[in-house]
């Protein structure tokens, strides 16, 4: 549907993940046990990249934004702001995008973070495209999911150590008046009474770093309980037709789906109960495991690549994260 109204457009993708790359094999040796054969069996996870002692979110974050930069033919002046999605920040104060927004050499406009866990970038493409939306102070925007979970996994824990992984991908958003391309729409939902059962519970004003709490391990991610099963396919499908439903479309009509990277079989059931061919779920899991924040924009910017994703396509990007948080966009490519 052409419009004249002002809308947001992804302009560009970047991704970066670190040099480092743990095969399966690794954590074999690490944990004393084949964990190879349920990782790539139930995730289809073969190997996964993790940061060097000295990289972090930061470092992750600003690679991936020069690459989306340089493919859409920009330098960091022309953005009026920059959006880091993470829940790995650099620091708890001041923000990653701070940071990025100096390391960047930005010289305009604004930074911040935003925290909605694994479910960060894309909310943060909501806000971006929102603001663009809303009129002429903002048009051209750099949302960034960046993700360094090894920072805080616990090498003795086998139900985190070999999913989690490191990664960052970024998007410029673009102020363009009419035609059909862009931002169509989104949905957040909370669950708020998740928010104790999966996280990094220590750092923060409830449980400052203290000597207990690291005996206890709260300074690594933790499942603390085990989440109902399901809940992602029967929450991403009920927000997935909810959204049609709102844009006046069909799931099938969506050329490529791009969702959280955690859980293969999650992704498959999802498509099976909408009746959609597995293979619109666009997945890059099996190389570079799960880089919650990061694994949406990835995933966008490796099908950019490929060739697999093209304008003009209609594209939904769902998520989940702890808290729970989930978020789900439409975008016309």
């Amino acid at each position: 549907m052409v419009t004249n109204m002002r809308n947001a457009v992804i302009l560009s993708t970047g991704s970066y993940a670190p040099a480092l790359t743990l095969p399966n094999s690794y954590f074999d040796k690490l944990l004393g046990e084949d964990v190879s054969t349920w990782l790539e069996t139930n995730l289809t996870i073969r190997e996964r990249r993790w940061c060097n002692e000295d990289e972090s979110t930061a470092d992750l974050c600003v690679e991936a934004g020069k690459r989306a930069l340089h493919n859409a033919g920009l330098e960091a002046s022309a953005l009026d702001l920059i959006i880091v999605g993470t829940d790995t920040p650099e620091h708890i104060s001041p923000s990653t995008a701070s940071a990025v927004h100096y390391r960047l050499k930005a010289i305009k406009g604004g930074a911040f973070d935003l925290n909605a866990a694994c479910s960060s970038f894309v909310a943060g493409l909501e806000v971006a495209s929102r603001y663009i939306r809303s009129g002429s102070d903002y048009s051209t925007i750099l949302v960034i999911g960046g993700y360094a979970m090894s920072k805080y996994l616990n090498k003795k824990d086998k139900k985190t150590v070999s999913l989690f992984a490191d990664g960052a991908g970024a998007a410029v958003l673009t102020a363009v008046e009419g035609g059909n391309r862009g931002f169509m729409g989104a949905q957040h939902l909370t669950e708020g009474q998740y928010h104790e059962w999966m996280g990094i519970y220590s750092g923060g004003t409830h449980y400052p770093i203290s000597p207990q709490a690291l005996a206890h391990g709260d300074h690594y991610m933790q499942f603390t309980k085990r989440f109902p099963e399901n809940k992602n396919v029967e929450t991403w499908t009920k927000m997935i037709r909810s959204l049609c439903l709102q844009l006046a479309i069909r799931p099938n009509d969506i050329d490529h789906y791009f969702m959280t990277q955690i859980n293969i079989n999650s992704i498959h059931e999802t498509m099976d109960t909408l009746n959609l061919d597995r293979r619109k779920a666009y997945t890059i899991m099996d190389r570079f495991g799960y880089t919650g924040a990061a694994c949406i924009p990835m995933a966008i910017d490796a099908a950019v690549q490929d060739g697999t994703l093209k304008k003009n396509d209609l594209i939904l990007l769902i998520t989940s994260g702890g808290g729970l948080s989930f978020t789900a966009a439409v975008f016309r490519y």
